[in-house]
């Protein structure tokens, strides 16, 4: 669709005579490459939104790392299309006017209110990419990051007026006009539906409240949360939901954490590890305290398997989920090993569900502890440096192919992992996985 459509907004400039404007050259050149890169990076620009505006359609086909990968891909190229839109435009009508390049950026942001707010939103768009590069990125608390991100919303916004009243590609043709309007509708309309309205009646008919807030290991806590008809939710073990604890100032900052334990009627639980403002806020929460919820979303479940055995790693956070799919998914004793990845003993997470689970349902616990390998496949510790990956990976589960195997940690941990088994061959189908580090 996103290919399709950023050809039809293509046709839609050749339709207007950019094609024959290029190949005579010189202003009109200029500023009628500036419209093609204008019109695509716009078409982008809504679809990067309707990317993250959690449609359960999209959710359920792709996943919510794959749609997040596609929202980063699409905004970025969005991005870089959107400048070059503002240099060729501008220098085209300087070219024009026989005047400075920066004369005529002055000139073209006072003439109108639509090119005044269109610069405003430039900045508050600008301000959010630079912000969204990764080392940039990983300087910033998650609550930061998330409350900034928002600005790109008013950033589009803002585009808006400029798009629509000032393109002559829309003046000109009026079914291109109604494609334009359609696709702002369908976007706002999609955000204000499964990013608000959706959640906010969910929440309000399910009733959530804290339970219970108790310490998991050193670095942990675990939240227990009850509700009406919880079931009707439809969460399924593995997935997870964007939490809002409504339990003073912040509380506007969602957070999203997996379900760590098998979801039952009336009760749903997290785990999570002490990272941040955010997590540290969950070991403070009082019993009672209301829950909004978002989800859920995640295709990490039991309903993607394919074979009869499991083999789970898990690194950090990242075993919650596979525990809560351990306690609902059928297997026989010795048909399911789990394998944890902490960098100390007393960091280790669900340690008594695990202990449960080996004695109750016959599953096989191997706990690496340790810093990491420099030596062999980086997620393995030191300590099991004797083995290299895809030799342990053989070893932990004879008959690699009747597994499915789920990964959640880390992604350069998932990688090296992925690594290891596109190395024996694995078939990818019997591979799931979940990246929440993108």
């Amino acid at each position: 669709m996103i290919w399709l459509t950023s050809l039809f907004v293509a046709a839609l400039w050749v339709a207007g005579g950019g094609l024959q404007a290029t190949i005579g050259g010189g202003a009109e050149a200029l500023i009628s490459a500036g419209r093609l890169t204008g019109l695509v990076s716009a078409n982008l620009l809504l679809y990067q939104v309707l990317l993250m505006a959690r449609v359960p359609l999209f959710e359920r086909a792709f996943g919510h790392d794959a749609l997040t990968r596609a929202h980063r891909l699409t905004g970025f190229w969005s991005f870089w299309l959107f400048l070059a839109h503002v240099v060729l435009t501008v220098a085209g009508y300087a070219a024009g006017a026989l005047i400075g390049f920066f004369d005529q950026l002055a000139q073209m942001v006072v003439q109108s209110v639509d090119m005044t707010l269109a610069v405003v939103g430039t900045i508050l768009i600008v301000g959010v990419v630079a912000l969204s590069i990764r080392r940039a990125r990983r300087r910033l608390r998650y609550e930061s990051w998330h409350l900034l991100h928002l600005y790109a919303y008013l950033g589009v916004g803002l585009a808006l007026p400029h798009q629509l009243f000032s393109g002559a590609d829309f003046l000109a043709f009026p079914w291109a006009a109604a494609y334009w309007w359609a696709l702002w509708a369908v976007a706002a309309g999609c955000v204000l539906v499964f990013r608000l309205g959706a959640p906010l009646a969910r929440s309000i008919r399910h009733r959530i409240r804290v339970e219970s807030v108790t310490p998991d290991g050193s670095t942990g806590v675990c939240v227990q949360m009850s509700g009406h008809r919880l079931d009707q939710l439809d969460v399924r073990a593995g997935q997870f939901f964007v939490w809002r604890f409504l339990d003073g100032p912040g509380w506007t900052r969602g957070h999203p954490f997996s379900i760590s334990a098998r979801p039952s009627d009336d009760r749903l639980t997290i785990t999570a590890r002490i990272v941040g403002d955010g997590t540290q806020r969950l070991t403070r929460m009082a019993p009672g305290t209301s829950v909004l919820v978002e989800g859920p979303y995640g295709h990490l479940t039991g309903d993607r398997r394919r074979g009869h055995k499991l083999l789970m790693l898990g690194a950090g956070a990242g075993v919650a989920p596979l525990v809560s799919i351990l306690q609902e998914q059928p297997y026989e004793p010795g048909q399911a090993t789990l394998v944890t990845r902490d960098s100390r003993p007393d960091e280790a997470l669900l340690t008594t569900s695990i202990d449960q689970l080996v004695a109750q349902r016959g599953l096989t616990h191997v706990a690496m502890i340790g810093p990491r390998s420099r030596r062999t496949s980086s997620w393995l510790p030191r300590s099991w440096e004797q083995w290299t990956g895809p030799e342990l990976l053989q070893q932990l589960a004879p008959g690699l192919s009747d597994y499915d195997i789920y990964l959640c940690g880390p992604g350069p941990w998932m990688r090296s992992l992925r690594n290891d088994l596109e190395s024996l061959s694995v078939d990818p189908g019997h591979i799931h996985s979940e990246d929440f580090d993108i």
